[in-house]
């Protein structure tokens, strides 16, 4: 008879690696995809690099709002068939996107893809926490981290290519069928929970609020991810129009292909639960984030190669203090794991959809150069956040 505690002792099979790896893709398919073609919009529709890159921050915004109360919902009712129906939801918005007549229809179905995001991530890493321990959990998180670099690449990626292959609106229904084959492979092969215990009581679920807001982990993870999110979304937002403007002027296919520096960030982020153990969150996320304060000063130089290796260093960076911080928040939080994740995951969209406004008024008023400043500033607060605040050691 195989119990929770024998689950935990096994090796992690591949097939569980490559579920988790998998769910982590889908989540993000469609949360950046629309990035690469914010020209493409400009132009269709007519409108301002402002108007076009909110559509960015319309669907992290839908996941901040909501994240929290998928949270509660998990915790009262499970875990397997809550991210199963999200993945499969996110493709009717998707589909819908292929007829918009305007910029606000394309802003709301955006916001609708958004309301599902957090049933997969909060979810999942909710379950992962409470299902796997130490070693383990850490090398599962890394993996799901890592599928969500792979979504976040593919959805940008792909729809690159499917603008100049098919247009971006037939590229949206070739997005929405992904997510439904999605859905019915995470249906098959993520196994179901063993350790969920359900806790369906609204005051219970308050007071586990109440002491998530007043816990000094949960908040300096939740500052964190603010700054982590602020400066992804602002910097792969507004450089796809930097470059589609002279001297580059790359196509939307081209802009795809600069995506393919996330991968990097694929390949280096399980490497990095090794970082995490042995430094500890702080370290690895002062060392990550300082990472990326370079790469994002280095895309100020002129040669495309060189802007090219900035995103790639910036990325990676951001990818090893997502993967830190998540990781933090699971050894530091033994009760409420999803709402946890859900105020988390609150912070972290927030600051996508700030950083999508806020760069986007810097771009629109000083192109990429006060760009920069922005995200330096936001990547400068996250260093101090982590030397500061994970850091501090709780009163005696």
């Amino acid at each position: 008879m195989n119990t929770a505690a024998d689950h935990n002792e096994r090796a992690l099979p591949v097939s569980l690696l490559l579920a988790a790896a998998l769910t982590g893709a889908l989540a993000f398919l469609q949360v950046y995809s629309i990035q690469s073609v914010l020209p493409v919009l400009m132009r269709d529709f007519g409108v301002s690099a402002v108007s076009a890159g909110t559509t960015v921050g319309a669907t992290v915004l839908a996941v901040a709002l909501v994240s929290p109360f998928t949270g509660m919902v998990s915790d009262a009712l499970g875990r397997k068939w809550l991210i199963v129906a999200s993945v499969l939801f996110l493709s009717l918005p998707t589909l819908l996107l292929y007829g918009a007549d305007d910029i606000r229809q394309v802003w709301w179905l955006r916001f609708l893809q958004g309301l599902a995001v957090p049933g997969i991530t909060v979810v999942l890493i909710a379950y992962i926490g409470e299902e796997f321990d130490g070693a383990r959990r850490v090398r599962l998180m890394s993996f799901y981290v890592s599928g969500t670099i792979l979504g976040g690449f593919l959805g940008r990626f792909l729809l690159g290519y499917l603008d100049e292959w098919l247009g971006w609106r037939n590229g949206m229904l070739v997005m929405a069928v992904l997510s439904l084959a999605g859905g019915v492979a995470v249906w098959r092969y993520l196994p179901p929970s063993r350790r969920f215990v359900a806790r369906p009581q609204v005051a219970q679920a308050l007071k586990t609020l109440w002491q998530h807001v007043h816990n000094r982990h949960v908040l300096s993870a939740c500052a964190l991810g603010f700054c982590v999110l602020f400066s992804l979304v602002g910097c792969f937002t507004y450089i796809n129009l930097y470059l589609a403007e002279a001297p580059y002027r790359l196509s939307s296919a081209q802009l795809a292909d600069i995506f393919a520096v996330y991968l990097i960030g694929m390949v280096i982020t399980p490497l990095a639960g090794q970082l995490i153990m042995r430094l500890g969150a702080s370290r690895t996320v002062s060392l990550a984030v300082a990472l990326s304060v370079f790469g994002v000063l280095l895309s100020l130089s002129p040669p495309l190669w060189l802007v090219i290796l900035a995103l790639a260093l910036m990325s990676t960076g951001v990818f090893i203090t997502q993967s830190a911080t998540i990781n933090y928040i699971a050894q530091h939080v033994s009760e409420g794991r999803s709402l946890a994740s859900g105020l988390y995951y609150m912070a972290y969209y927030a600051g996508g959809f700030t950083g999508s406004w806020l760069c986007g008024i810097a771009y629109a008023r000083g192109g990429w150069d006060r760009t920069v400043v922005v995200l330096v500033a936001a990547q400068v607060l996250a260093m101090t956040i982590a030397a500061v605040l994970m850091m501090k050691k709780p009163a005696a």
